[in-house]
């Protein structure tokens, strides 16, 4: 295999596909990168078992192969080389790469014993708008569980919503977010629009990465009956991850339809007066309660061997004055994932789940679960 590319094309690409590099593996070959030359174009690979990426970059290809090579070294190693052109070289069981002043030789892994990341794409689901996966998927994914242990909560809910749209959802036992969207799909033919009924449990992760893509383009989503794999495709660039395979909890039993008090803030106002009082927090479980009154909010955390702060912000009030505590951390991530000021939270009670909504947008709403405090 021999071929050249330019630095800056190739350090590009490389941050994002080192993200399914597995870190730690009993499969050395699993911490490997694979480089694949065909038809002009440099493909570069990475899996975890997990989920897989690929990407492709325009390459001056002489002699065509593949090998693997060790991802964190190669990584570092092209990341520091200056821009320009790089040629690259297999000899037996090495790959030499050289530059202007620079030579380096990786020690390589054949390509056979690299897993395929996909057996065959599978049909063509549905076309994500590039713009939706970025925003309206961030609300949502957030929620997920990081832990696997239960694989239900790990996922994101994509199902066909009653008004034609169709509805995300995320939770991890906690907290949850719920987005409609409309504009999601675009609908190529009675095969598509039938396929996309079907709810799917599709891994955070897979959603996490996909909104962190820089490619131009919408997404075109492919469903694998065969593999039971999703895959999700970008202009050159695919994400591939399997389904989940487990029943989604019925999330719709705890949204309250009802609310005692309700209150319109400030995202930005409240945010910064939790994260004050989540330094106060610390060391008590990270609770910050928050105190509704007839014409502010004041939010406020107590830690005996530390001390305490209180938060005033300013809020228009309506319904009753109530009390809550919610983990701090719970809060930060919900606001750290909208770009919305405007916000209302509704809520019935000290031991009910507390809502949060964007203001004039019936669209989404992100539920946390209270904190039980001794009075």
């Amino acid at each position: 295999m021999t071929f050249s590319i330019l630095s800056e094309n190739l350090q590009k690409k490389l941050s994002f596909v080192i993200h399914a590099v597995s870190q730690r593996s009993q499969l050395p070959v699993l911490l490997n990168l694979l480089l694949e030359t065909k038809n002009g174009k440099l493909y570069i690979s990475a899996t975890d078992l997990e989920i897989g990426i690929q990407v492709e970059i325009p390459a001056n290809i002489e002699e065509e192969g593949a090998t693997t090579v060790p991802a964190k070294t190669f990584y570092e190693a092209i990341n520091s080389l200056p821009t320009g052109k790089i040629i690259f070289q297999t000899e037996k069981n090495e790959l030499k790469i050289s530059s202007l002043k620079i030579k380096s030789t990786f020690q390589t892994i054949p390509k056979d014993e690299f897993p395929k990341l996909y057996e065959e794409k599978g049909e063509k689901l549905t076309t994500i708008k590039k713009e939706a996966l970025q925003k309206d998927f961030a609300r949502v994914v957030f929620a997920a569980a990081l832990d696997l242990g239960r694989p239900a909560l790990s996922g994101v809910l994509i199902k066909k919503d009653t008004d034609g749209g169709f509805l995300l959802v995320a939770t991890d036992g906690y907290r949850l977010s719920l987005k409609h969207q409309a504009q999601i799909v675009t609908k190529k033919t009675k095969k598509d629009k039938e396929e996309s009924e079907k709810p799917l449990l599709i891994p955070a992760r897979v959603l996490r990465e996909a909104t962190l893509i820089k490619e131009e383009g919408d997404v075109d989503v492919f469903i694998s009956e065969k593999s039971n794999q999703i895959l999700l495709e970008q202009n050159g660039t695919i994400l591939v991850g399997r389904l989940i395979d487990a029943e989604f909890p019925n999330y719709e039993k705890i949204i309250p339809t009802d609310f005692a008090t309700r209150f319109f803030f400030d995202k930005e106002e409240l945010q910064k007066a939790v994260k004050m009082c989540a330094i106060f927090a610390r060391d008590s479980a990270n609770i910050v309660r928050l105190s509704v009154k007839k014409d502010a909010v004041t939010v406020s955390a107590n830690t005996p061997s530390v001390g305490e702060n209180t938060v005033e912000v300013e809020a228009k009030i309506e319904g009753e004055e109530n009390e809550i505590a919610f983990n701090a951390r719970y809060l930060l991530d919900l606001f750290g994932n909208l770009e919305e000021e405007e916000m209302v939270f509704e809520m019935i009670g000290p031991l009910s789940p507390g809502v949060f909504k964007i203001k004039g947008d019936s669209s989404f709403l992100h539920l946390i679960m209270p904190i039980r405090v001794q009075q």
